[in-house]
């Protein structure tokens, strides 16, 4: 090649990459930093970057513009193109690391990479890495700068780059999924409609599932029984028969854990149990223990959630029917810290496949785990950091209770599920879009086996209703809203973390 052409060729391809860059990281920062809180959310979605979202967004928008500024003068634009290279690294050693050691991979990036698809993005990285790599060494030649200073220059801050995402690889999953740092993560695509079921009024309640079917009671008509098949279209109901109906019912309600099915009414108090083949309901248990709530593990593990007969407290309890001593109370369980009655109430659920009992606080972030005794296994925590109660009681003479004012509700509905927990949240998390929670339920989901958060979806709400009730019976998730039972599937990355049964104590 001609001399005299060789010193053009390398000045146009160096200004050529030096301007491109600088068009580059001018666009991408001044993007950023107008929709800053969407940028926000993107990197709370990255399963490297998820607990550290509030630092790095200002960081790599300065840094963006600090390359900028120094492309635009002469006499620093070799630094730039050093910092363009070692940032350039950087994002693509993060892509290959989204790619090949993510438990998931987000949605892309916006802006003027958006169309592009996370592998197509680490290709352009690499081309642009490539090309500002050939335009320092140019640069180096012309500018004769000794090669050990430029090797330093450009092998330290790339490394150190490295090094910094491999830091924030290794502790940002154990952040998000062990502590309070309330940043949610949405894994892409964790549940898919599947059918919807449309009732013939909203006075239903879900009473229980298995592989064929689904189960609701009625509140109207409160000895029926419905059951809808596995396609969704038939609905049948039945009418059962008591072996007594002389007692005063005011709240009868039905729950199966087949092959039985029983039926309640805590402020008789009885318990009825029949089986699924029949419909027919014996009597189990008879004023053995006034209660507010009741979990089924099988046929001889009951749990009852009821009040201390001096405190009024709410308590935990066992029921055994029939026994000596039917009724155990553990009043250490629930923690009193206003009233004992407000601030611990809650919801009382069980887990058969793994025979446990949990209790999840309303108004707080602990969740109880117990076995099949009630013998407290575990504290876990949802991830907002509401470990106090916010409300005011008001004490009558009379030993009543009231509130002042409307209480701050963490939790509202939830199911387990051979060890995972499905827990409505009341409460939105850093970085989120505000809009979802107008027209969507969030659901995030928790290993009860230890504390570890694996991650949150959202449930179409666009009429703005009630969530009633949760369910879950592998692989289906069964949501009642209104007057409208929907039916979701359950991905692999959720389903990965149901457990086995245990032997139950």
């Amino acid at each position: 090649m001609n001399k005299q052409i060789r010193p053009i060729i390398t000045t146009y391809f160096i200004h050529s990459i030096t301007y491109f860059l600088l068009l580059l990281f001018c666009y991408a920062a001044l993007s950023k930093a107008l929709d800053y809180e969407h940028f926000q959310i993107q990197l709370a979605q990255s399963p490297l970057l998820s607990a550290y979202a509030g630092l790095i967004a200002p960081t790599i928008i300065g840094l963006e513009l600090i390359i900028v500024l120094l492309l635009c003068i002469p006499t620093f634009r070799i630094i730039g193109l050093y910092a363009s290279f070692s940032l350039m690294i950087g994002f693509t050693v993060y892509i290959y690391m989204i790619l090949y050691y993510s438990d998931f991979i987000p949605c892309s990036c916006g802006g003027i990479l958006e169309k592009l698809s996370w592998t197509e993005h680490l290709v352009f990285n690499i081309l642009v890495s490539i090309c500002t790599l050939v335009a320092v060494i140019l640069q180096v030649k012309r500018k004769s700068i000794p090669y050990i200073k430029f090797g330093i220059y450009t092998l330290l801050p790339s490394l150190s780059m490295v090094a910094i995402l491999l830091m924030l690889f290794l502790t940002s999953e154990h952040l998000i999924a062990t502590t309070h740092s309330f940043i949610r993560r949405f894994p892409p695509h964790p549940i898919q409609k599947d059918r919807v079921y449309k009732l013939p009024a909203n006075s239903y309640y879900l009473a229980g599932s298995t592989q064929q079917s689904l189960y609701l009671g009625n509140t109207s008509t409160p000895l029926v029984l419905s059951q809808l098949d596995s396609s969704f279209t038939i609905m049948h109901s039945q009418l059962w028969h008591p072996d007594t109906l002389s007692l005063p019912f005011r709240s009868l309600r039905f729950q199966v854990q087949a092959p039985y099915v029983y039926s309640y009414d805590g402020t008789v108090p009885i318990l009825f149990r029949g089986h699924l083949s029949d419909t027919t309901l014996h009597t189990l248990s008879y004023r053995e223990a006034y209660f507010s709530q009741l979990a089924i593990l099988d046929s001889i593990h009951f749990a009852v959630r009821t009040q201390h007969g001096t405190t009024q407290q709410y308590v935990l309890g066992t029921l055994h029917p029939k026994k000596d001593t039917p009724v155990k109370l553990y009043d250490h369980l629930l923690q009193k810290q206003v009233d004992g009655l407000f601030d611990s109430d809650g919801l009382l659920l069980s887990d058969p496949d793994l025979g446990q009992f949990l209790y999840r606080y309303h108004y707080r972030n602990p969740l109880l785990v117990m076995d099949a005794n009630l013998h407290l296994l575990r504290t876990l925590h949802t991830i907002d950091t509401i470990s106090q109660v916010q409300l005011s009681v008001h004490h009558f003479r009379d030993g009543r209770h009231q509130l002042k004012t409307p209480p701050l509700r963490v939790n509202q509905a939830a199911a387990v599920h051979k060890g995972i927990l499905f827990n409505q949240s009341n409460l939105k998390g850093r970085y989120e879009d505000h809009s979802m929670w107008q027209r969507a339920f969030i659901i995030d989901c928790y290993r009860t086996d230890d504390q570890y958060y694996i991650g949150s979806f959202y449930l179409p709400n666009p009429d703005q209703l009630h969530l009633q009730q949760l369910i879950v019976a592998d692989p289906y998730l069964y949501v009642l809203i209104g007057n409208q039972v929907f039916r979701y599937r359950l991905a692999p990355s959720i389903r990965q973390h149901f457990q086995q049964g245990k032997p139950k104590t």
